[in-house]
């Protein structure tokens, strides 16, 4: 079985055939006598091409060269060691290749002559490749001494230089580390000749608004980009090039990888025989690149598009298994006929189900998915998915009993992408931060890697000061900057995008007085406890007092929602209430209640309103507990008093609520919000 030029890595020499009789006595006199010139027999098999497959048989059959005489085997000899151990032995090694092949979906033979004559051609590409200018070498080649770990540790995010962010109204990049200089006026310097020419034919015209995200995820940098216009907005073409930007600097990754693993295996190929006593081809085959999406739609769009993206040959069986699990419909189409909002059906159009995990693996002319982890190039899976992995939940849940910790091919991790980080946050939030908190860990086994090929900073257990984190979301929350500053430790530096907000108050189609009022927080710890006082003392004595029901009260968060239904419930209120988790038949009852008058309040969550988008009639009074994480929330949910002879709106909010209040009110209304003497505010 033949082998492209990526799954050949390494192929060890058969060991001699044992045998207790006088012909492996003689067997091992002939190779000490064959050592006094073995020397420049080993340097002219070395400069030649690998051993086809009938040089291969010419040499089990019992044939060798040696300072130009022929030796040649018994056949008598060789005959009865095939009777004894020795062969019964062979057949087993060659039914364990055999079967770490299927495991493993690698091939280890030794290339043909045609494979062979590519990585020769292609000795030229992998070269400049390992030129220092490259941001790639230049990377992974750095050697972190312990003093400069101790001070990534301890050190503060100072973002020190700014540039500006071209197509992005209002925004600016800002960063850590030395300063970047904007794009450089050849972004695929770094970029493999089929990678580029393929880019440029695939994307024509499009190709240029790609390059400027490209490059700055070429400096291999920790990245936080939360103003990405997201794929469900109408009309919105931004969304498509950042995942582009991504998609190709993964593959760039991968591809260069590929070529330094290859040109080291061709050093390593002249020493081959000199291996005696291995009975299996090594193989170092790790992972590099991870994408973490929400929804099974969103991996199909990126599945997609990588595949487009990619230089290959054979493409039509690509999706295969995947067509089947994965929905094949338009996942952008816009449902007909719908009440819902457009982003609605265009973001829950597709499959919505949060459970994937598979593995892709690029070889050197296709692209194979559902590989094995550890063979694979790139993992893509929601964070669920890969939590459940790491936890050994899906055996627990098929075999009843759980599993060993088996989450060892997430160590060699490289680039990790986090896409539609806003969405991951309606789900499980603490499930990403477990999932990043297990990567670059020091494995268990060996899991069939070449330890002298390994890099020394894994070993050094210092592979999360060179992992490159993506971070990608419409909106941003104290949450992602916790998990910005806190899980991701690049050397290199990080950057982060600043946007000056106008607010979404012009889209409030009604008349109506929206009283905001602040209330102090000391700090993150002391917020929920300083806003749920204040609501007791201040403004649920008012919703008591008043005969008048329809009071829509809005929270944000889970726990908000679960300490308010206690709260209401302490209180004897007339109250119901729509959750993420609230059975269908119990929405609707509680819509029916609320819009007849028999409930006086509907405590209604953002959860809630994120996978159902309900609009709710028989409302009077929007009390917005805590701000909604989505800006576009806010006019929706003020909209829905329309219905109301005398709509009324209260809003509590902190300074620390200062990331959702600017993307409401304007990042110049919330600064006055935040810095004026007054504690209540209108707006008309």
């Amino acid at each position: 079985m033949d082998l492209d030029e990526y799954d050949y890595l390494e192929k060890a020499v058969e060991p001699p055939v044992p045998s207790t009789s006088g012909a492996g006595e003689k067997d091992r006199s002939s190779r000490r006598r064959s050592s006094a010139g073995g020397g420049r027999d080993l340097e002219e098999r070395g400069s030649k091409r690998p051993r086809s497959g009938e040089d291969r048989e010419r040499h089990r059959s019992g044939r060798d060269r040696e300072d130009g005489k022929e030796k040649v085997w018994e056949g008598r000899d060789r005959e009865k060691v095939r009777d004894k151990d020795g062969g019964r032995s062979r057949d087993k090694v060659r039914e364990k290749d055999e079967s770490d092949e299927d495991h493993l979906t690698d091939d280890c033979s030794v290339p043909s002559e045609d494979e062979a004559h590519d990585m020769t051609s292609n000795k030229n590409d992998a070269s400049d490749e390992m030129e220092s200018s490259c941001s790639f070498q230049r990377h992974v080649s750095h050697v972190l001494t312990n003093d400069q770990v101790t001070a990534l540790l301890k050190q503060k995010n100072k973002y020190k230089w700014e540039m500006p962010a071209v197509d992005i109204p209002k925004s600016k990049w800002v960063g850590t580390g030395e300063n970047m200089q904007g794009a450089p006026d050849d972004p695929f310097v770094d970029v493999k000749g089929k990678l580029r020419d393929h880019w440029q034919n695939t994307l024509s015209d499009n190709l240029n608004s790609r390059l400027r995200f490209f490059s700055l995820c070429n400096s291999y940098r920790d990245i936080m980009h939360c103003n990405k216009k997201p794929f469900y907005l109408k009309g919105s073409k931004v969304d498509s090039s950042t995942m582009d930007a991504y998609i190709m600097h993964a593959l760039s990754h991968v591809h260069r990888t590929r070529d330094v693993v290859i040109k080291m295996t061709r050093s390593l190929g002249m020493m081959r025989t000199q291996i005696f006593w291995m009975t299996t081809c090594t193989v170092i085959r790790v992972l590099h690149v991870l994408f973490l999406l929400p929804l099974k739609s969103i991996a199909r769009r990126v599945v997609k598009r990588l595949i487009q993206l990619s230089p290959l040959t054979q493409k039509d069986n690509a999706m295969g298994l995947f067509k089947k699990e994965f929905d094949e419909s338009d996942d952008e189409e816009e449902t007909e006929n719908s009440s819902k909002p457009a982003d609605f059906n265009l973001l829950f159009a597709g499959d919505v189900e949060d459970h994937f995990l598979f593995g892709i693996k690029y070889t050197k002319k296709s692209v194979k998915l559902y590989s094995n982890f550890y063979a694979s190039d790139i993992i893509v899976a929601s964070p669920l998915a890969l939590k459940l992995k790491i936890d050994g939940g899906e055996d627990v849940k098929k075999k009843g009993h759980a599993k060993e910790n088996d989450s060892d091919f997430l160590s060699s991790i490289e680039i990790v992408v986090v896409d539609h980080a806003d969405v991951i946050s309606m789900q499980n939030w603490s499930h990403l931060h477990s999932v990043l908190e297990q990567l670059n860990q020091l494995p268990s086994k060996e899991h069939v890697a070449n330890v002298m090929r390994i890099r020394p900073w894994y070993l050094d257990q210092h592979a999360r000061y060179y992992r490159q984190t993506i971070v990608l979301s419409s909106y941003l929350t104290p949450e992602m900057n916790a998990l910005f500053n806190g899980s991701c430790s690049n050397y290199e530096g990080k950057v982060k995008l600043v946007t000056e907000f106008t607010g979404v108050l012009p889209k409030i189609q009604l008349e109506v007085q929206q009283v905001y009022e602040r209330f102090d927080a000391s700090s993150v710890g002391e917020s929920d406890d300083a806003r749920f006082d204040y609501f007791c003392t201040r403004v649920y004595p008012k919703i008591q007092e008043s005969d008048e029901g329809g009071v829509l009260l809005f929270v944000s968060s889970y726990f908000e929602y679960i300490r308010m239904s206690n709260f209401l419930k302490s209180q004897d209120a007339s109250f119901c209430r729509i959750g993420e988790a609230t059975s269908q038949p119990d929405i609707s009852r509680a819509r029916l209640w609320f819009f007849e008058g028999q409930k006086k309040i509907l405590l209604y969550s953002e959860r809630s309103h994120f996978f159902h988008r309900y609009k709710i009639r028989g409302g009077h009074h929007l009390v917005v507990y805590s701000l909604p994480g989505r800006k576009d929330f806010y006019p929706e949910l003020v909209n829905m008093l329309g219905e109301s002879p005398n709509p009324k709106c209260n809003v509590l909010f902190s300074p620390l609520d200062i990331l959702k209040l600017e993307r409401i009110v304007g990042t110049s209304s919330a600064r006055r919000l935040i810095s004026s003497d007054k504690s209540m505010f209108v707006f008309c």
